[in-house]
């Protein structure tokens, strides 16, 4: 039995199967809601979730250590974190937006795995002296996790300044009369038509509803992955002294992570004392997906550093 063709196969399965849940949750979303493409939808990403776990296991038993020492391996880990991520949203959520949102990340980050790494880079390699500990596992798993529950936080804050159109909106509460009164104050002086004035009404209070959602699962979910990210670069620092014989050496890896920290530590901060609401933290958040992205994928291109998966140079 050839493994690797088993592991190649559900890997491309997996691909198959994301690009199919892209495209019926959106068509969920935007074209037809029914429960059958819902549920369709979610049982692919079970299938996805299992068949990357399975090809991960793979890897692991073939090799003899846990699959997280190069790119390729990190990229399906991280796949397989953020279709896990959005299993328990959705079931927790019953919001058809969670898997319309998650979709493209997961089927890029895939996509990326498969179709860009050149084909040794998808090979498995002695581990190097330094990666031969038992911190590989718990520094890297929990910063990947991190990585992925952070994307997803700060992606909804990205669709939050899309639905929201640039407009500052202030999340106060769910009550119904307060938002209409606050609509009919603001926005409604020139309507004297009643029933036109009661339909812009429930159009805005339903768009508003959704934003507060929106807005607190983005809080809620990077609420989890800051203390995630914390833990992860503490771990990192205390497996670099054992490794190397210094707990911070700068190395463009690690300084990235010190900027992922401080922005997600501003946005909560800001979020706790309540200073800014609304559109501010939102444009906070959606950096921070930038900044994910270049401490996980963009410094690896670099070729340089302890923490170097990238081939350019």
């Amino acid at each position: 039995m050839d493994w690797n063709i088993i592991e190649n196969q559900l890997n491309n399965i997996s691909f198959a199967l994301l690009l199919t849940n892209f495209v019926l949750y959106w068509i969920n979303l935007i074209i037809k809601n029914t429960q059958l493409i819902t549920n369709s939808a979610r049982v692919f990403t079970i299938i996805t979730n299992l068949f990357l776990g399975t090809s991960l296991l793979i890897r692991w038993i073939k090799n003899g250590y846990f699959p997280l020492s190069n790119l390729y391996e990190s990229l399906l880990f991280l796949t397989w974190s953020i279709t896990f991520i959005n299993l328990v949203l959705e079931q927790k959520s019953k919001s058809k937006i969670i898997g319309a949102i998650i979709a493209p990340i997961s089927l890029f980050t895939i996509a990326f795995a498969s179709i860009a790494l050149p084909n040794n880079m998808k090979l498995a390699t002695p581990l190097v002296p330094a990666l031969r500990s038992n911190w590989l596992m718990m520094h890297v798993t929990i910063m990947m996790i991190s990585y992925a529950t952070l994307m997803i936080g700060s992606l909804l804050s990205i669709i939050f300044l899309i639905i929201s159109n640039g407009q500052n909106i202030k999340i106060k509460g769910n009550s119904q009369n307060n938002t209409k009164k606050i609509l009919l104050k603001y926005n409604l002086n020139y309507i004297y038509n009643n029933n036109v004035k009661e339909n812009y009404l429930n159009n805005e209070y339903n768009r508003i509803s959704l934003l507060e959602s929106i807005d607190n699962l983005s809080y809620r979910i990077i609420g989890f992955g800051f203390p995630l990210l914390t833990i992860g670069i503490i771990a990192g620092a205390v497996w670099a002294n054992e490794a190397w014989g210094s707990y911070w050496s700068w190395d463009p890896k690690e300084t990235w992570a010190l900027i992922t920290w401080l922005i997600f530590a501003i946005y909560l901060h800001s979020r706790l004392n309540q200073s800014w609401q609304g559109k501010k933290p939102a444009i906070l958040a959606s950096i921070g997906f930038i900044i994910v992205w270049i401490c996980y994928l963009g410094v690896n291109f670099l070729g340089k550093g302890l923490h170097s998966y990238g081939w350019l140079s």
